[in-house]
């Protein structure tokens, strides 16, 4: 698998003959791959959360008794032909392709003996791609090493290494965009506005560790980016686009969900703080008063002593 990659990248190098743009093909043919499985799975997530209210209801249908609750959840998906696992296909697809990539181009600027020069991996030797890097030590395109690291760019020369920063600003701009047009749309009940923030800025942590990684992955990933934003926009005119919709369905039913588990929290909220007006009141005090027991009984009138409350025996004539 890390050869037929690495022969792509290969392939687009010939046609090109630049390491950036070879790289960014291959990237759009992974997307290209992938898009089916994306629209698929948003309409698998859609129709999930088309179902949350009636979800909602079966929960609190059937609480205490898990089986039964999880025999109506899959009659109802059945009803309705949904499938609960649709979502997860871009994520299990693109896990692999990652992995792939990542060593893929890692191959391409591996180290010879010497730990200086190339000697790339995965490679047909008699490629052109094998040949413009073989015994080098660099791998520059538009003027900017992909080989290099933008930590190991900024440490060799700031200013120089500013020009990596950016691109790894740039790639964390772009997720961010992603991932706020992904949000603008979703409707969770269970999910917080604390939650949801933690969720718009985690792809931008994920490209501060580019900081860290060759460039040229970088490269791969801004362009997967630009056509991952690109692929929102296909969504929302596609799902979104008129009242009857099935994102404005899904986003209707989100609402509804969410006003029914915070009716659900309010009421169970109500019920511990109410109390009974009517109750006697019981002190809740567990430890014995000040001074031990005997403090709580009556004190012994002045001028008596215990002895007269003991009966004495009548005297014999």
């Amino acid at each position: 698998m890390f050869e037929l990659a690495a022969r792509l990248i290969a392939t687009f190098y010939a046609w090109t003959h630049n390491y950036a743009i070879a790289i960014g093909l291959v990237a759009v043919v992974v997307m290209l791959l992938i898009t089916p499985l994306t629209l698929k799975s948003t309409k698998g997530m859609l129709e999930m959360q088309r179902l949350q209210p009636e979800m909602r209801r079966l929960q609190a249908e059937f609480k205490g008794d898990r089986q039964k609750m999880n025999e109506a959840m899959m009659k109802m998906y059945q009803e309705h032909k949904v499938n609960p696992m649709a979502s997860c296909l871009p994520i299990a697809a693109q896990m692999p392709v990652f992995i792939i990539m990542f060593r893929a181009l890692h191959g391409l600027i591996s180290k010879a003996a010497d730990g200086v020069t190339f000697a790339p991996q995965y490679l047909n030797k008699t490629s052109e791609l094998y040949q413009s890097l073989v015994g080098k030590t660099e791998m520059v395109s538009f003027g900017i090493d992909l080989a290099l690291k933008p930590v190991d760019a900024v440490k060799e020369n700031f200013a120089t290494g500013l020009i990596y920063v950016f691109l790894v600003a740039a790639l964390a701009a772009l997720y961010f965009a992603q991932q706020k047009m992904v949000a603008s749309r979703t409707v969770s009940p269970t999910m917080s506005a604390t939650q949801a923030k933690i969720m718009q800025y985690l792809p931008v942590f994920f490209a501060v560790f580019q900081l860290f990684l060759p460039t040229g992955l970088i490269v791969y990933y801004m362009v997967q980016a630009v056509i991952r934003i690109g692929q929102q926009q296909y969504i929302t005119k596609r799902f979104y686009g008129n009242d009857s919709s099935l994102g404005r369905q899904a986003q209707a039913a989100g609402e509804r969900a969410r006003e029914m588990s915070k009716s659900d929290k309010d009421s169970k909220s109500s019920k511990k703080e109410t109390t009974d007006p009517s109750a006697p009141f019981v002190s809740k005090r567990v430890t014995p008063p000040k001074g031990g027991a005997s403090s709580a009984k009556q004190s012994t009138p002045p001028g008596k002593n215990r002895s007269s409350a003991i009966p004495r025996k009548p005297k014999k004539s």
